[in-house]
């Protein structure tokens, strides 16, 4: 349901999506652009609050969203159930492409892997960035192993954009078990970043 409180668009648009996903998942590389048109600004918000929650000066949103788009397309086929499911994949491919350009921005820096940052730190030197987006990669690689699901929040909730409701929905769970994961996963995270209490 929309704030316009007609959900026949969504509902035509959410067919739209599976329809293409289905297509793209066949091979059709015309369906993945179709696909990529359809949901681009949608992308672009989600790439947008990544880089104003990083502070980055370092990538546009625009260059984020079509590295983005290429990291998925280079799969060959996108196996997608729905377009949530398609934004949580871009979600990881968002991470993935931020903390690569962190790791060419923060080659052969001093003191590059010393460095430990927190979340709230928001530092608009480029080197600095690059420490922040890799610090917390690794502290969400740590998480991962210890709590998948916290994780999986993580990612679809700060690097997604998904909020709560949708996260619940996409994990099959309540939206109170989401919220709770959210705040476990903010813990470990600022422990594992150094953060502490």
């Amino acid at each position: 349901m929309d704030d316009t409180g007609s959900d026949a668009p969504a509902a035509g648009r959410d067919e739209l999506v599976a329809a293409l996903l289905a297509a793209a998942g066949s091979g059709d590389a015309a369906a993945n652009d179709r696909l990529f048109a359809l949901l681009y600004d949608e992308l672009r918000q989600c790439a947008h609050r990544q880089l104003r929650s990083l502070s980055s000066r370092t990538l546009s949103t625009t260059a984020l969203v079509h590295e983005t788009y290429l990291k998925l397309i280079s799969a060959r086929t996108l196996d997608v159930q729905d377009r949530r499911h398609f934004m949580a994949l871009a979600a990881r491919a968002m991470r993935q492409v931020l903390v690569d350009n962190a790791r060419r921005a923060g080659a052969g820096k001093r003191g590059g892997d010393a460095l430990l940052v927190t979340l709230d730190e928001r530092v608009p030197d480029a080197v600095n960035e690059a420490l922040e987006v890799l610090a917390l990669d690794r502290a969400l690689s740590t998480l991962e192993a210890v709590d998948p699901r916290a994780a999986r929040v993580v990612q679809l909730h700060f690097f997604g954009g998904l909020a709560f409701p949708a996260i619940a929905e996409l994990e099959g769970l309540n939206e109170r078990t989401i919220k709770r994961d959210w705040q476990a996963a903010k813990m470990l995270l600022a422990a594992e970043m150094g953060a502490g209490g």
